[in-house]
C-alpha cells in the first residue's frame, strides 16, 4: 500500500464503523460524570464562545474573529480557549459548585493528543481547598473506567491503574528526582526566577540551552523531555505546587511562597487535568497577565486584550478551587484509543497539508 496515500473520511462508513465504540464509550462516560456531578450537588452551566479575551497564557493561541454591530461597526472578539473567565464570573454572582463540558478552540495545536476544538470538562468548587479536585480526579478516573469497563487507563502500550492510590509528588521533587536539577534554587523567596542559575543545572546534567532561552523556556523543556514521560505509569500521578511564575491563575502557597496552589494530573505520561487553588487578588492577576502577555509579544509577536469585566469581578469572587480536564483524552485512555480523533464524533477538517 502507498503509505502517501490519503486516508479515508471520518465519515466512511468503514472508518466509521472502526471509531463507534470509542463514541459510544465517550457518551456513556459523559451521562455517568454528569452523574457524578449532579450526585455532588453541582448546577451544570454553560458559557459563551466568543468572548473579548481568549484567556492570557503566553504560549496559548486563539482563534481570532470580529463582529459586527448593526451599523456595520467591527468588534474583535476571540474564541475562548477555555471557559474559565465566565466560570469564575458566575462564582462572583454567587454559585458555589458548577460544573461545565465546553467545546474549546486552541489554534497551532493538532496531533494524536491534540484537537484545535476539543471539548474541556471544567468544574468549580467555592470555599473548598485545592485538595479536595484531587479526589475528584480519582473517582472521576475509576468512575470512567468502569462505565467503559476496561478497569483500567492505557496509552501507547502503558497503563494505569485508577484504583491505586496516586503519586503525589511536587514539581521540585519531580525535577531533582527524574532530572537531578535543584528548580527551587533558581526562584527567589518572591517567585522571580534567575535564568542563569537554572542554565547552569540544565548544561551540568548534559541538556541543551539556547542563547535566547528564558527560565520558562527552560523549565518546560526539562518539563517535556525528563519529567512528564515517567509520570502516571502503573498508577496516576498527581504533580503538585509549580512555581508561581508558572501558575499565572493560581495563589502562591501558604507553605512556600516559591510556588502555587497548581497541580496537573498525569495517567500514561498524558497531562490529563490542570487545576489550582484560585488567584482572586485583581491585582495581582493583572500583574500576571501583563507578565504572560510580554512574553508573548517577545516569542510570537503578539498579545490578547485582558478582560476587564474578569478583572472587576474577581472582587466579588469567593475563595475556591478550580480545575480543567480534557475530556477526550480522557476518553481515550479510557476506552484504549490511541488518536484523539477517534474519540471525537465530526473531527474538524485537515488543514495546512
Amino acid at each position: 500500500m502507498n503509505s502517501s496515500a490519503k486516508a479515508s473520511p471520518w465519515w466512511t462508513p468503514s472508518v466509521h464503523a472502526d471509531r463507534r465504540p470509542f463514541l459510544i464509550g465517550r457518551n456513556a462516560i459523559q451521562a455517568a460524570l454528569r452523574g457524578f456531578f449532579a450526585r455532588e450537588d453541582f448546577i451544570e452551566v454553560d458559557t459563551a464562545v466568543l468572548q473579548v479575551s481568549p484567556g492570557n497564557e503566553a504560549h496559548l493561541h486563539a482563534f481570532a474573529t470580529e463582529a459586527l454591530t448593526t451599523d456595520g461597526q467591527k468588534a474583535p472578539f476571540y474564541l475562548h480557549t477555555s471557559p474559565e473567565f465566565a466560570c469564575k464570573k458566575l462564582l462572583a454572582a454567587g454559585e458555589e459548585r458548577i460544573s461545565c463540558f465546553a467545546h474549546v478552540y486552541r489554534n497551532r495545536e493538532r496531533g494524536p493528543l491534540h484537537h484545535p476544538e476539543f471539548t474541556m470538562l471544567e468544574w468549580y468548587r467555592a470555599g473548598e481547598s485545592y485538595e479536595s479536585l484531587m479526589m475528584d480526579c480519582v473517582r472521576i478516573l475509576a468512575l470512567a473506567t468502569e462505565t467503559v469497563k476496561t478497569g483500567k487507563l492505557a496509552y501507547r502500550g502503558a497503563e494505569s491503574d485508577p484504583f491505586a492510590g496516586p503519586e503525589r509528588i511536587s514539581v521540585a521533587e519531580a525535577f531533582e528526582r527524574h532530572a537531578g536539577i535543584d528548580l527551587l534554587a533558581s526562584v527567589a523567596a518572591d517567585g522571580s526566577t534567575d535564568r542563569d542559575h537554572l542554565a547552569r543545572e540544565i548544561k551540568s546534567v548534559g541538556m541543551r540551552v539556547a542563547d535566547d532561552d528564558g527560565w520558562a523556556d527552560l523549565f518546560s523543556r526539562v518539563l517535556v523531555e525528563k519529567i512528564e514521560p515517567r509520570l502516571g505509569f502503573g498508577r496516576i500521578t498527581i504533580l503538585d505546587e509549580y512555581p508561581v511564575s508558572e501558575a499565572a491563575l493560581a495563589r502562591p502557597s501558604a507553605c512556600d511562597p516559591r510556588v502555587a496552589e497548581r497541580f496537573e494530573l498525569y495517567a500514561c505520561g498524558v497531562e490529563l487535568a490542570n487545576g489550582f487553588g484560585e488567584l482572586t487578588n485583581a491585582a495581582e492577576q493583572r500583574r500576571r497577565f501583563e507578565i504572560e502577555m510580554a512574553e508573548k509579544a517577545r516569542v510570537y509577536g503578539e498579545t490578547y486584550p485582558i478582560d476587564e469585566d474578569f478583572l472587576a469581578a474577581l472582587s466579588l469572587m469567593p475563595e475556591a478551587s478550580g480545575i480543567a480536564l480534557g475530556f477526550d483524552r480522557l476518553v481515550m485512555l479510557a476506552t484504549g484509543a490511541s488518536r484523539i480523533d477517534q474519540v471525537l464524533w465530526a473531527p474538524m477538517a485537515e488543514y495546512g497539508r
